[in-house]
């Protein structure tokens, strides 16, 4: 029995001793000689082959809500630029139902990475809920301001007052978003809906979100704002 201990004892000794002594071997003299660790695999690396980015930031409109992804206005404006020769990567940050101020609220993080350009699409849930004119206004300046901070370009994109909103609340919103881009020396789209807005054809049962066609007209409008500041940066 004490001699099975034995080599039990001499067994577990051998194994912890084996453990302990991994990356060691005898050299021909009987020594202990460090060998060399096995070499690790490492991946290639990747190319990165980021873009800098546009941000389309607004609320449903934006966003493509009723639509495939693939069709919603930055989708189709990133194909636009890509026949174009344009690299940019344009980012889709609608948020359906979003207001002025939930775009603020979120910015920083629209914001993030190398963003060169914002299109900014805010202000119609503000109108539609018939929020004060003046709080979308700062909300929007505010933004404005923040982009700007960080050099990204703005390019702003008009709403128009619902028409049941009286001829007073109609007047204040065209000189909210005109005044605006002359503060803060901005392109204007002067009403992102150009084309689309009203016609029953180009929108969905709703009369209010754009579809497949209405939403290339919409990213054609953009485009048309967009690109002069493209090539003005390229320069």
């Amino acid at each position: 029995m004490r001699k099975n201990l034995s080599v039990l004892l001499l067994a577990l000794a051998a194994l912890v001793m084996s453990a302990c002594g991994a990356g060691e071997s005898r050299n021909a003299s009987g020594t202990n000689a460090q060998t060399t660790p096995a070499p690790v695999a490492t991946p290639s690396p990747i190319p990165e082959t980021s873009l800098p980015k546009i941000v389309a930031f607004g609320d449903s409109l934006t966003a493509g809500l009723g639509l495939p992804a693939a069709e919603s206005y930055p989708s189709v404006l990133q194909k636009l630029l890509e026949q174009d020769g344009y690299k940019y990567e344009v980012v889709n940050a609608g948020v359906s139902g979003d207001t002025s101020a939930g775009g603020l609220r979120r910015l920083d993080w629209a914001l993030e990475g190398d963003v060169r350009f914002l299109i900014l699409e805010l202000g119609a849930n503000d109108l539609l809920r018939g929020q004060p004119v003046k709080e979308m206004k700062n909300n929007l300046a505010q933004i404005i301001e923040r982009a700007k901070r960080r050099n990204v370009e703005v390019l702003l994109a008009g709403m128009y007052a619902p028409t049941n909103a009286g001829a007073d609340y109609q007047r204040e919103v065209h000189e909210a978003f005109q005044s605006l881009a002359r503060e803060h020396k901005l392109t204007l789209i002067p009403f992102f809906l150009d084309r689309v807005a009203g016609i029953e054809t180009l929108n969905q049962p709703d009369g209010i979100h754009p579809n497949t066609q209405g939403s290339r007209i919409v990213a054609e409008t953009v485009y048309k704002a967009l690109r002069p500041l493209l090539d003005k940066r390229e320069q």
